[in-house]
């Protein structure tokens, strides 16, 4: 692999012109087509399988309005007043005519009809359906809704619209990302020295992200693709592509540093950095592919969305920066003096920080490991759930209207559950009243609403109240009492029940994403330790960084149940909402740290492994190898820190946690587990670390991600080193 990179470094630094077009061409061709034929962002969540979708899908064909996205308009009246009162009753009733107006309305119940009055007379809700998915659902219609509730608001009613049609925000770029841009190239500038050398890394970044980013885009008409999708493949591909540019870029400098020919040098590092780019995106691109195996569509879009980010961050990483280091030539030479420089003649930072951790291994290996247990002790309450208006920004107007529903009417008013009743051949209505009677004897069930009949004669829909949250334990106990009360109720009444609505779909969401961790925790660690045996011909090293890798998933949850379920920190940091943990959280954090945590395993413990080939001295060849690999793997996890927590401050609830479990993951994995256990643990280890037995050895097909072949393939003949305008 390393000769055939040090090729393809050679032939984009020679041909850079024509590199430097294809790459423009394809972004302007992107471009182009997500302009003319780009479609809507879909935020639906279907468990194609479940009894929920099932019975949902079954609904969206005999009663559609009941599988469409819902609105409420929530109206109260000032203190010792009711809604009820002659004039209110008129300003209800010009909201609910003023809704029916309102564009893609299926149907408008006043709140007498649908008993959503509350007990003291002060709140009554408008219930508003659509027949159409929330992803459909026109900003215009929503802009009417409001704009009903701002009249009845005028005439002395306090009002807000909720409901589902109020789903995830997606990508909005704003001061937070931003900044979080800037503090990247700061701390290019800092690391390199060098203001083109931290632009060129931005840059080519940048114009990565944009290809990934309008590929995926482009994808719309064709695809049903989430906004948490695009959102997640721009994090992912701005902190990797900026990660991969300065691995590459860094060699190519201190080789330049050492007299090496412009041309020479860039492939050079694009044989050795470029090999470990390319090993350790793979990594993070079959993680997230992976996701499609558990059968959930959205989560597939979003790992093969964020899978296809990174390797575009990858391709521009071994193709466009040799063409843009073509262009720079020797300017990208180190000046006497500089660090890179500096670190090449003497002692870096990063080595003086191992031999400080190499001197006492076995402290070091007990107080980081112990550090990262009592992180991770949060995880055990860890539990998981999508989030809800509940989980909006404070003072929005669907998070007023969560709040007034709960207050009012039960916190259990905002997640009823439908309950899809079929008689077979006989009648609907009458075997529903019957299921119904049943279903008011279940604990936790607070109020069952009067069967409502569909198009199949034969069915009935039933809206069962819970007594408790969407998100809550309780409700989730609920569904499965309903279910498995089912068999009884069909042998009573001859009637089958199926739980449905958007409640029972997100608890069957959580469900399967929680019967798939251990399974794919299981994949991810088995791949890791089959890679870093053949790229390590060892058998310490990958047990060794499998561990950490767990350690710092562990550590990284329960950091994030600290904030995002237990509160802790919560006011300071801006979270307006604590309960369970984005269900698909930790399968995202599991597949996106696997791959940066062999990210910076290859690329720190690599240069180890060539001073020990070179040495034979182990503890020596664990300092001496992290010489420039450590302060390069800080910069660039500072580097993704920043990008990632750049997102934490957006409102989306869906966004907010993962950056957050993403930000902290990548900052203890880099700087706890591969900067200061993997050297500790090599140090106690010692020759046994690099050692492999020799019928494996044989069998074990050899990457060369270090680039050793290369000592043996001719140099392409071409001298050119100036950079051409």
């Amino acid at each position: 692999m390393a000769v055939l990179l040090h090729r393809l470094g050679h032939g984009a630094y020679r041909h850079r012109r024509l590199v430097l077009a294809l790459w423009l061409a394809v972004l302007a061709a992107l471009v182009a087509c997500v302009g003319l034929f780009g479609g809507k962002l879909d935020d639906r969540f279907s468990v194609p399988g479940t009894e929920s979708q099932r019975a949902l899908d079954t609904l969206g064909r005999t009663l559609p309005a009941t599988a469409g996205a819902g609105a409420q308009i929530v109206l109260t009246a000032p203190a010792g007043e009711k809604v009820t009162e002659a004039r209110y009753r008129a300003v209800i009733a010009e909201t609910v005519a003023a809704a029916e107006k309102a564009p893609q309305v299926s149907a408008v119940v006043p709140p007498e009809a649908a008993g959503a009055v509350s007990a003291d007379g002060r709140t009554a809700i408008v219930q508003v359906q659509y027949a159409v998915q929330t992803a459909e659902v026109e900003k215009s219609s929503v802009h009417a809704l409001e704009e009903a509730a701002r009249s009845a608001q005028e005439q002395g009613l306090t009002s807000a619209v909720g409901g589902s049609v109020y789903g995830s925000k997606g990508v909005e770029i704003g001061p937070s990302e931003i900044i979080g841009v800037l503090v990247a190239m700061a701390v290019l500038v800092i690391t390199f020295g060098s203001l083109l050398a931290a632009g060129m890394s931005l840059l080519t970044a940048l114009v990565g992200v944009a290809v990934g980013l309008a590929g995926l885009l482009a994808l719309t008409p064709v695809v049903d693709i989430s906004s948490t999708a695009v959102t997640l493949a721009l994090m992912l591909g701005l902190a990797v592509g900026i990660d991969y540019v300065l691995f590459i870029l860094s060699r190519h400098r201190q080789q330049l540093a050492r007299g090496i020919d412009p041309r020479e040098s860039i492939a050079l590092a694009n044989g050795t950095a470029g090999s470990a780019v390319v090993f350790a995106g793979s990594t993070v691109i079959i993680a997230l592919a992976a996701l499609s195996v558990i059968g959930i569509p959205f989560l597939t879009t979003m790992g093969l969305g964020a899978a296809g980010a990174v390797l575009v961050a990858v391709l521009a990483s071994i193709t466009l920066v040799p063409a843009i280091a073509g262009f720079a030539g020797t300017r990208l030479t180190p000046r006497p003096g500089r660090r890179v420089q500096r670190s090449a003649g003497g002692e870096s930072l990063g080595a003086r920080w191992v031999r400080r951790v190499v001197a006492k291994p076995l402290l070091t290996v007990l107080a980081g490991t112990g550090l990262l247990l009592v992180l991770a002790l949060p995880a055990t309450d860890l539990r998981l759930s999508l989030p809800d208006n509940a989980s909006a920004a404070q003072g929005s107007t669907e998070r007023r209207a969560y709040d007034t529903v709960s207050d009012a009417f039960g916190a259990g008013f905002n997640g009823p559950l439908l309950v899809l009743t079929d008689a077979g051949s006989g009648p609907g209505a009458e075997a529903g009243a019957r299921v119904a009677d049943r279903l008011r004897d279940i604990r936790d069930v607070r109020a069952v609403l009067p069967p409502q009949g569909t198009s199949d004669p034969a069915q009935s829909v039933i809206t069962v109240i819970p007594a408790s949250g969407p998100d809550s334990v309780r409700t989730d106990r609920l569904v499965r009492d309903i279910r498995a009360a089912g068999a009884d109720i069909r042998s009573a009444t001859g009637t089958s029940v199926a739980v449905t609505g958007a409640t029972a779909v997100n608890i069957d969401v959580s469900d399967r994403l929680g019967d798939s961790l251990v399974p794919f925790i299981a994949i991810v660690v088995g791949l890791s330790l089959i890679l870093l045996t053949i790229v390590f011909r060892s058998l310490v090293i990958p047990v060794k960084a499998a561990a950490g890798f767990l350690l710092s998933v562990a550590a990284s949850l329960g950091m994030t149940v600290a904030l995002f379920t237990w509160g802790w920190l919560s006011d300071a940091l801006g979270v307006s909402h604590t309960g369970p943990v984005v269900s698909f959280l930790p399968i995202i954090l599991i597949g996106v740290l696997f791959g940066l945590a062999m990210d910076y395993e290859v690329f720190l413990v690599s240069g180890m492994r060539e001073e020990w080939i070179r040495t034979g001295e182990a503890r020596r060849s664990v300092v001496e190898g992290a010489q420039h690999s450590v302060r390069v793997v800080a910069a660039a996890a500072v580097i993704m820190f920043t990008v990632f927590a750049g997102f934490f401050p957006l409102d989306d609830p869906l966004i907010k946690p993962i950056a957050f479990a993403l930000a902290v993951g990548v900052a203890i994995d880099a700087f706890v587990v591969r900067m200061t256990l993997v050297p500790a643990v090599l140090a106690l280890v010692g020759r046994r670390a690099w050692t492999l037995p020799t019928w494996l050895d044989r069998i074990l097909p050899d990457l060369d991600i270090e680039g050793t072949g290369l000592q043996k393939a001719p140099a392409p003949d071409a001298k050119e080193t100036q950079p051409v305008a």
